[in-house]
């Protein structure tokens, strides 16, 4: 294969890269927005999308990063990154909570969300997509697959998200046009990312069995910690609920989604 058609291909998957996680973007923006539009509808959409990002990270995680990882590297590296993905993220959300108890002791753990003030709030969503943006690229770093596979998991989570931040800028009081602007801005940071590292990716070496470990750290820290918990709270009168058959149906799914993809490569 030539030096150009290397290029051309490079420059290729380095525009897919863009556009898809730009397309993520949109839907997830697009869910937020329809807060504005009609608060019940977003509310109800949050409530599916929730338990089946779940199930979508953990089997992104489980199914498609770690083999991957497996076959880009050393496998035992790729374990002890997971490991550290999810400590890091644990202490990472620890010092969230621990910044909203310190400058407000006397409200209450539930309300410690909505007591975060706006900048808080602006920069837990950028590091969180960046991190989203780091993922988009260690994926189509493996493969276009392996890519599309990530994306697809990281927007199903994004969508109840964004929802959510949507909810919480505008219990801040927070106008609806500085809301839709700070949540475009905070998004395009995912992109900017996913193109950054893929760039470099591409023209140096890049331990993709540690990125795509750590990556997988992510997605079952917050399937795990953030997401299940949840699930159980509100399923407290059935063994299994229509939020469990969602989050099985998201990991099935994406399972069967992996799979397909793979026969491509």
């Amino acid at each position: 294969m030539s030096i150009l058609s290397i290029y051309d291909k490079l420059l290729f998957m380095l525009w897919l890269v863009i556009l898809f996680s730009l397309l993520g973007d949109i839907i997830a923006i697009s869910a937020g927005a329809s807060l504005m539009i009609r608060k019940s509808g977003a509310e109800s959409l949050a409530k599916y999308a929730t338990p089946f990002a779940a199930g979508a990270l953990l089997a992104a995680a489980f199914c498609d990063l770690l083999p991957d990882a497996d076959r880009e590297g050393n496998i035992q590296n790729a374990l002890i990154a997971t490991l550290a993905g999810i400590l890091v993220f644990f202490l990472l959300e620890r010092a969230v909570h621990w910044f909203h108890h310190h400058h407000d002791d006397n409200a209450a753990p539930a309300d410690h969300a909505k007591t975060a003030t706006v900048p808080l709030i602006i920069v837990g969503n950028l590091l969180h997509r960046a991190i989203d943006g780091v993922a988009i690229a260690a994926g189509f770093l493996v493969s276009l697959p392996a890519g599309l596979v990530v994306t697809a998991a990281i927007v199903v989570h994004e969508i109840p998200h964004t929802i959510g931040d949507f909810g919480l800028l505008l219990y801040k009081k927070v106008s609806r046009k500085n809301v839709l602007l700070i949540n475009i801005g905070v998004a395009l940071l995912t992109t900017f990312f996913a193109a950054l590292v893929f760039a470099l990716g591409s023209h140096i070496h890049l331990p993709l069995d540690i990125l795509l470990g750590l990556t997988a750290g992510f997605f079952i820290y917050i399937a795990v910690s953030d997401i299940i918990p949840d699930i159980h709270v509100r399923e407290t009168k059935a063994f299994v609920g229509w939020q469990s058959v969602l989050l099985i149906g998201g990991a099935i799914i994406v399972g069967i989604l992996v799979e397909l993809l793979s026969k491509l490569e």
